[in-house]
């Protein structure tokens, strides 16, 4: 199991996770806001990792567009991206 993140160490990662696109920064915002307590070394890593791709490229990601490829493809970045596409805390299902 993976030990959560010392506050230092989740400011640093706040600050790399910073996008210049503003729809990834929309994501990882409601990313911390949802999980900033719970923020595992692990999915720290994830992050970390994710945060390596080029915008478009994330965004891709987040939006399900693609899936994680060759060296970002790890438990790690998985476990994240399924927390990042979660849709926010008391949202509505689409309808069918």
């Amino acid at each position: 199991m993976s030990e959560a993140l010392e506050p230092r160490s989740l400011g640093r990662l706040k600050w790399r996770c910073r996008r210049g696109l503003l729809e990834n920064d929309l994501f990882i915002e409601r990313f911390f806001r949802q999980h900033e307590e719970t923020i595992t070394t692990r999915q720290a890593e994830g992050l970390e990792l994710l945060m390596e791709l080029a915008d478009n490229d994330l965004l891709d990601l987040l939006l399900g567009r693609t899936e994680p490829q060759g060296a970002i493809d790890t438990p790690a970045v998985r476990e994240v991206l399924a927390l990042l596409r979660r849709p926010p805390l008391g949202a509505a299902a689409a309808p069918h």
